[in-house]
């Protein structure tokens, strides 16, 4: 692959013109078919709450638990253990009648971005890719390919900031983090308790002020305890943002992942 070609052009000229080739990279080969397929598509297309990929593929949770396990010994997925509390703590505790239904639900996540975007663009159009159909693929996959990039960016920073602490204040945990009321990039504590939220925007503008007003909203609607706010851009920050004075507030951009390196 040319890295420095146009991804559109890259991805027609690799996963179009040569589909067979790397549909054989897929392996086991029987997850291209049901009920695997659907699963993985569910992971890779939705937000990967485990009991919701269930459902989107359609599964009850007794033979879906079954696959996603196996999924999980292929070293197909891996998952991501929510840090949310359980909302009942006491078997006398009488929920509000709103929340009854809602679940504590770990992630899955894919080990192999390959798989990732396989499963999450190829896919779905693999017979018209088979005969050399390719116009449909190409228009989603330029309409949504935004999302394939996101996630990666987002575990990048989290590692960026990992690397920020490690000589100072080491963090106790750090990776996304969801609850009922949101999800937040990066909720990281360091060892010396103080509770860092992150957003990371891999945006074509700079980020300015009111992104961070919206995540202080969504933290204190989430009733998260934030001691540092840390914003990550791939464009930059506004002069507003560039200029505050504020030893609570950590601004990096793409230049500071070059840290990962070191």
């Amino acid at each position: 692959m040319d890295f420095f070609d146009n991804i559109f052009s890259m991805v027609e000229s690799n996963f179009v013109d040569n589909f067979q080739k790397f549909q054989s990279l897929v392996s086991p080969s029987y997850l291209v078919e049901s009920p695997y397929r659907e699963v993985l598509m569910a992971v890779a297309r939705g937000d990967g709450k485990f009991y919701s990929v269930l459902r989107k593929a359609k599964l009850s949770e007794g033979s879906g638990e079954a696959i996603i396990e196996e999924l999980i010994d292929l070293k197909i997925l891996y998952i991501e253990q929510t840090r949310e509390r359980p909302l009942k703590i006491h078997p006398k505790h009488k929920l509000k009648k709103e929340l009854r239904s809602y679940r504590v639900q770990d992630k899955l996540r894919f080990i192999q971005p390959f798989m990732r975007f396989w499963f999450g663009f190829v896919t779905y159009y693999r017979e018209e890719l088979t005969v050399g159909k390719s116009c449909h693929f190409l228009e989603n996959f330029e309409k949504h390919y935004e999302r394939l990039r996101t996630l990666i960016y987002e575990q990048l920073c989290d590692d960026l900031l990992v690397k920020y602490y490690e000589k100072t204040t080491p963090l106790l945990s750090s990776g996304s983090y969801w609850n009922q009321h949101s999800e937040f990039d990066i909720l990281a504590i360091t060892k010396d308790k103080k509770l860092i939220l992150g957003e990371c925007k891999y945006k074509d503008r700079k980020i300015c002020k009111n992104e961070l007003n919206k995540l202080k909203d969504k933290a204190l609607q989430s009733g998260i305890p934030v001691d540092v706010y840390a914003l990550f851009s791939k464009s930059g920050f506004s002069n507003e943002l560039l200029s505050m004075k504020d030893k609570n507030l950590l601004l990096f951009d793409l230049n500071d992942l070059k840290m990962l390196l070191d």
